[in-house]
Parts: structure tokens; sequence; C-alpha cells
């Protein structure tokens, strides 16, 4: 096995392991949190209705021409899932980091998302 493939099945295996533990349900659902070295996307599920309810990323049309890759695409985008989650009613959220450090544009989506209102 390469080394490229063995980071993506670690990173599969805590996946995996995570998702074991955390479930969203209608009262607190789950904060995902998805990132590629080009963009990160954030969306909110409801794991008992198998449905997301609010999500963004930085391929939308308003982040055209910006980095998507760096820290400050990041918070951008934790305060406008945390904008829209308030909007639909949403106040409180399980985090899921999806497998990945707890650091860097992972951590600036979370606080950016707490900035607007979101409590986890």
């Amino acid at each position: 096995m390469n080394k490229h493939k063995a980071k993506q099945a670690g990173l599969k295996r805590r996946q995996r392991r995570i998702r074991g533990k955390i479930t969203g349900t209608p009262e607190r659902p789950r904060l995902r949190v998805v990132r590629s070295n080009a963009n990160i996307y954030a969306m909110i599920v409801d794991d008992t209705k198998h449905a997301t309810l609010v999500s963004a990323s930085t391929l939308e049309t308003e982040f055209k021409g910006e980095n998507g890759g760096n820290q400050e695409a990041a918070k951008k985008i934790g305060e406008l899932v945390g904008k829209r989650a308030i909007e639909a009613g949403i106040k409180a959220v399980t985090f899921d980091r999806g497998g990945r450090i707890y650091h860097g544009r992972v951590k600036a989506l979370a606080e950016g998302a707490r900035a607007a209102g979101l409590e986890f």
C-alpha cells in the first residue's frame, strides 16, 4: 500500500469511528464538515430523516474567483451556514469534523459558525 492509500484508509477508518458515535436528531442535527485541498463544504444533516437541512460551500456563486482552500474562506462558510441555520430555526448542532483534526480550516469553520450563533 502506498502512502496516499494508507492516508485515505486512515481517514475512512476515523470517519466510520466518529459516525458510530455522532448522530443528528431533529432537535440537534449534525454539522458535517468536508474539506478538500481546493474547497470546503458544510452541511447540517438530520440523520433520522436522512435529509440535509442547510448547506454552504465555497463553490457557490458568491465565492466565485476567491480561494476556497484557506482559513478566511472556511470562516466565511461557517458564518454563512450558521446564518442559514438560524433562519431555518436551528440553534444547536453536533459538530462532525469528518475524521479531520480540529485545526486550521476545520477550526476556522467551527469558529465562524459559533460567531453566527450556533451552539456546539
